[in-house]
């Protein structure tokens, strides 16, 4: 008997051993190949996805924020509180504030150290409620974000007796 490249006595030709082997598969040899190298193909790609998705979020950073106006530059006396998530996206991409006892005029993220002030880096939109929203499509600079991971960036709320502002908490990742 003779025995195919496997080892195996009737591997080819319908099991006839007689057949010689001539080194290439036989068809059911080639479907089970395929089957091997899609079922192999489809969790990579599976696997690449998630690690995708997987990075993508890791790269989102939400930072919890605190209002007050012992932040504020110079420290304003105000029962007003505020809190949010600000978070950014790996594409820069900024989002979210909530205050609480002020009527505010309009609220930004800016650009500016603990202590210190600093320009305008993203406006807000009223969103009622005491609620602040960023914008659709809004996005940090590639300098903004740098300051972002730097905790330079801050938000602030204004008010008709703060003009300068009455709320103020540091984004610290």
């Amino acid at each position: 008997m003779a025995a195919c490249r496997h080892g195996v006595a009737a591997c080819h030709s319908g099991g006839n051993p007689e057949t010689p082997d001539t080194g290439f598969p036989d068809a059911e040899d080639r479907d089970m190949s395929i089957s091997v190298r899609f079922r192999q193909t489809r969790i990579a790609v599976l696997l690449a996805a998630s690690a995708m998705a997987l990075s993508a979020a890791a790269l989102a950073q939400s930072v919890e924020v605190e209002l007050s106006g012992a932040e504020e530059v110079p420290p304003v006396e105000t029962e007003a509180r505020g809190q949010g998530t600000i978070t950014v996206g790996d594409d820069k991409t900024v989002s979210g504030v909530e205050t609480t006892g002020v009527q505010g005029t309009m609220a930004h993220i800016h650009e500016g150290a603990k202590g210190a002030n600093g320009g305008i880096a993203v406006p807000l939109e009223d969103a009622g409620d005491g609620k602040w929203k960023v914008p659709a499509g809004a996005k940090l600079t590639d300098a903004q974000y740098e300051a972002f991971k730097a905790g330079k960036l801050y938000v602030n709320v204004h008010s008709a007796q703060h003009k300068g502002g009455e709320l103020r908490g540091q984004l610290e990742p």
